[in-house]
């Protein structure tokens, strides 16, 4: 399985709309290869750089096995009518919340999930939930990374 963002190349800055100095929009995603047997995705985007720890910046699952991509600008609400739901980041707040590190250089990792299972979580389900219910589940990740300097 493979994974990319459109908003930004692999490794390289994350542009400033997609982070909370400006618009703080969610990048797209997009992915291909599938595992057969592919029931949902699940993302979650983190930042290990962060000085208390690693720093959960998204949390998105629930996603149809059918999907291919995330389009960028996601909206803000825990529950989308396409049935995918978005948890809580580490701020406390549902869906994306883009990068804004208190100086240097940060990296930010998307990780995808193939899952063979749709999770049984409410919208706004917090990391250790969303892990939980996808132990045991996992049959294929795929990964992106963008940096963000401030």
């Amino acid at each position: 399985m493979k994974l990319i963002s459109p908003s930004f190349d692999e490794g390289a800055a994350i542009p400033i709309q997609y982070t909370g100095d400006a618009s703080d929009f969610s990048p797209a995603m997009e992915w291909d290869e599938a595992p057969e047997g592919t029931e949902s995705f699940a993302l979650i985007c983190e930042d290990p750089d962060a000085p208390a720890g690693t720093w959960t910046h998204w949390l998105i699952y629930g996603i149809p096995g059918a999907a291919f991509r995330l389009s960028p600008k996601m909206p803000v609400m825990g529950e989308h009518p396409s049935g995918l739901r978005q948890g809580l980041n580490s701020w406390g707040r549902i869906g994306y919340g883009g990068p804004c590190p208190p100086s240097g250089t940060h990296r930010y990792f998307f990780t995808l999930y193939a899952l063979d299972s749709m999770p049984d979580l409410p919208p706004e389900a917090s990391r250790a939930q969303l892990e939980q219910a996808m132990e045991g589940h996992v049959l294929a990740t795929a990964q992106t990374m963008g940096t963000y300097t401030r």
